[in-house]
């Protein structure tokens, strides 16, 4: 079978299918691997309690059971939803928002793949005219976005400033010195917090990079799936105020329902209509459950409490329990954590690492534990960086019982890698 040049691009090696391939074999196959990879939320009785009642709720109310499964919503979303999300984001962060402003997608991913071939690409009918990119202003960046585009080296992006702090601790931030003008760029695109490292990019950086993307006319993309306004994983103190130059990507995935496919897409009028027309003709219509649980919750004044009182409390000792592992188990090697800010990562920087974190990450799952390599979330880069292949990313939505073994077999392997690096310099006398 021979495919086109979109098919080759889509079923080529992709470092978001090796990861959700991973996370399927851990959570269904093989649940006794030590599974800190993926970005699957954490299983939290309290939150799935809440959403058992609506659906429950739901399934006994005919009504309700035939707008979830029996109807099509409209092209933008579920309006009951959208009228909800408006009120919302005006009272909790002042936006002055209609429900032009806003559409609802099959997840953040699908809102994503729209957004970037809008925005970005060949600007002729000549399939080898030039391309305009999305620029991605400090990697590392979510990998998810590396595969997303139909034309040809659709992305760039730029090395970060980095910031030592303290003896094992660092953190990155974005050198505006770099983000000079350029004609091959679309759109600017980042993540808050950052998937993967959960550095919060500071508000005086967005208001910084805001300015920059308006001076140059092009438009800003934040993707919102783990901080504000909601899930609200963000452990410092953070704003998000309302740009019409800027597209805000929402998501319910990491609140606790990935499998509902719910993403948010908040932005100006034209805009919104332009996606909603791109997003209707590849997905028809959107999923129906995700919406109408978010309106439930929104209803009944439930989404704030879960996040202030239930998760962030969950994720924050989650944190707490990771960062204590990793000191007390890596005392000796060199090694700093990237500031934790925000989302549920660690992102671990091994200055000496002899081997690339890929030969890591493939060491690791030999002896039943999953991370996932740092070279992946790199891809914006035009040239090689060592320190690509020195960090690795770890998720701490685990169990503590995991999350012990796990970070110790970790510090086992890095141990055993550091001794054979001496023996192997001491023979060469080194």
């Amino acid at each position: 079978m021979t495919f086109s040049q979109f098919g080759k691009q889509l079923t080529g090696s992709s470092g978001i299918v090796d990861l959700m391939e991973d996370l399927g074999q851990a959570l269904n196959q093989n649940p006794d691997m030590l599974f800190l990879g993926g970005g699957n939320p954490a299983h939290i009785d309290a939150f799935e309690s809440c959403i058992a009642q609506h659906l429950t709720a739901f399934a006994q109310t005919p009504e309700q059971l035939h707008k979830l499964v029996g109807v099509y919503q409209s092209p933008r979303g579920n309006e009951t939803c959208i009228d909800e999300l408006v009120s919302y984001l005006k009272q909790r962060l002042d936006w002055p928002v209609r429900s032009k402003n806003i559409a609802l997608a099959n997840g953040s991913q699908s809102a994503f793949f729209v957004l970037i071939n809008m925005l970005a690409g060949h600007f002729d009918s000549s399939s080898r005219g030039s391309v305009k990119k999305i620029c991605f202003p400090m990697m590392p960046e979510y990998l998810g976005y590396s595969d997303q585009g139909i034309a040809d080296d659709m992305f760039c992006g730029y090395r970060p400033k980095l910031a030592l702090m303290g003896e094992h601790q660092f953190k990155y931030t974005i050198d505006f010195d770099q983000l000079t003008e350029r004609d091959d760029i679309a759109a600017y695109c980042v993540s808050r917090p950052t998937n993967p490292t959960g550095n919060l990019i500071t508000d005086n950086e967005m208001e910084k990079l805001s300015q920059l993307a308006r001076q140059q006319g092009k438009p800003l993309i934040v993707d919102c799936a783990y901080g504000l306004p909601f899930p609200g994983l963000v452990y410092e103190k953070a704003t998000l105020p309302w740009d019409d130059n800027t597209i805000y990507v929402l998501s319910l995935s990491k609140l606790g329902l990935p499998g509902v496919r719910t993403g948010i897409v908040v932005g100006n009028e034209q805009l919104i209509t332009n996606f909603v027309a791109a997003n209707t003709i590849l997905s028809l219509a959107n999923g129906n459950l995700g919406p109408m649980l978010l309106t439930e919750l929104l209803k009944a004044q439930q989404l704030d409490y879960l996040m202030e009182k239930v998760l962030l409390p969950f994720y924050l000792a989650k944190r707490a329990l990771m960062l204590q592992q990793l000191e007390t188990q890596l005392q000796g090697l060199s090694y700093r954590l990237h500031k934790s800010e925000g989302a549920f990562f660690v992102w671990l920087w091994l200055p000496d690492l002899p081997i690339s974190s890929h030969e890591l990450y493939l060491r690791l799952k030999a002896r039943g534990v999953l991370i996932m390599a740092g070279e992946h979330f790199f891809f914006g880069l035009d040239s090689a960086w060592q320190h690509a292949q020195q960090c690795i990313r770890l998720n701490f939505c685990q169990s503590q019982e995991v999350i012990v073994k796990a970070i110790a077999i970790l510090a086992d392997e890095l141990k055993n890698l550091t001794e054979a690096k001496k023996k192997t310099a001491k023979k060469l006398g080194v």
